[in-house]
């Protein structure tokens, strides 16, 4: 198991991406691309099967104040994005209680170390918990309901919350 982690660990850190947040086009306008709540992109209604086409646009993809939108150099489009761009797939850990560390993978190839400045989060939607962890520059990922049972599985209950630990950083997960 170790092993894996480190694999992933090495990823995350290796992984470059477009320098989008330096990017100010002229042109910005909009362009008809949905991201679904399950993390499946649309343009024109049609689903964008092609993966590699899903991860290169989800590398130039940016929050900004007027919503979300693919960035180059020389424009800027805007796109609906129904919850949250991406979704959290798989989770490694490596440790066990305060010292764990996880890293969880989203659909289009992040991984990210669970920490301070990468945080989960639980939103309460109409009584069902839904869970997001950051991932990068305001964009976050819905953590998929298999890996929130296991992250619940890992959780400790202390003072009526189930807590989660990783890279020295305390996470609720909910009331108990």
């Amino acid at each position: 198991m170790e092993n894996a982690f480190d694999a992933l660990l090495k990823a995350a850190g290796d992984r470059k991406l477009p320098p989008v947040d330096q990017w100010q086009p002229e042109r910005v306008g909009d362009i008809d691309i949905r991201i679904a709540s399950d993390g499946r992109w649309f343009h024109e209604g049609t689903e964008i099967k092609r993966q590699r086409l899903v991860v290169l646009f989800a590398t130039i993809l940016r929050r900004d104040a007027d919503g979300y939108c693919l960035v180059t150099p020389v424009e800027k489009l805007r796109i609906r994005v129904d919850d949250a761009p991406f979704v959290a797939v798989d989770m490694e850990f490596a440790s066990e209680g305060r010292e764990r560390r996880l890293i969880l993978t989203t659909n289009v190839g992040d991984h990210v170390l669970v920490d301070a400045a990468h945080p989960i989060t639980v939103e309460n939607n109409q009584g069902e918990p839904r869970p997001y962890v950051e991932v990068r520059d305001g964009l976050r990922a819905l953590i998929a309901r298999s890996v929130f049972y296991r992250l619940v599985d890992l959780g400790e209950v202390r003072d009526g919350m189930l807590e989660v630990w990783s890279s020295g950083s305390r996470f609720v997960l909910g009331g108990v």
